[in-house]
């Protein structure tokens, strides 16, 4: 065991390590024909000392270190690193949970629309209906009802102004 720091180590890809780790391994030359490997490492008096090992020991403590990452990695991939409560898992979720007064008055709004569809003519709501739910174009209701697809248009036209004005609370229909 040598006192001073070894010269010309090989440079080593960073990787993350446990902070209570007492050790770190180097290389000197792996690309020569004599390549040499050291341990580093605290003495019990808190001092850094190192001491040249075998490529045996050197393969085995490197190891170590990668088993050891792949733990790491692993708690990170697969344990909670927080507090969860419900106010976490709702940030987290891919649809966030809305608020109960929105959720009842879009329910509400949805019922008003499906009441107003329903005081339509019959004509109209149901090409309304073919056209936006039933997802047909208006050349095939037109085909369905033997018309004109101008009288296909004009009806769900028709249709929307009376639903728009009902829906703002100008007419009834």
């Amino acid at each position: 065991m040598a006192d001073s720091h070894p010269n010309n180590l090989d440079p080593r890809p960073k990787r993350r390590r446990d902070e209570e780790s007492p050790y770190e391994i180097y290389s000197a030359g792996i690309n020569t024909d004599h390549p040499r490997f050291y341990l580093f490492f605290k003495g019990c008096d808190g001092v850094k000392r190192w001491m040249e090992i075998d490529k045996a020991l050197f393969d085995a403590f490197n190891e170590f270190e990668l088993d050891d990452l792949s733990f790491f990695n692993e708690v990170d991939r697969h344990y909670e690193q927080s507090e969860v409560t419900e106010a976490t898992l709702n940030r987290r979720a891919a649809k966030p949970q809305e608020p109960v007064e929105e959720t009842v008055f879009q329910r509400v709004e949805v019922d008003k629309l499906h009441r107003a569809i329903a005081k339509l003519p019959e004509k109209q709501r149901r090409r309304l209906v073919l056209y936006y739910f039933g997802e047909f174009t208006y050349e095939q209701i037109a085909d369905m009802e033997g018309c004109k697809h101008p009288a296909v248009m004009k009806s769900i036209s028709s249709a929307l102004k009376k639903l728009k004005n009902f829906l703002s609370g100008e007419v009834t229909i």
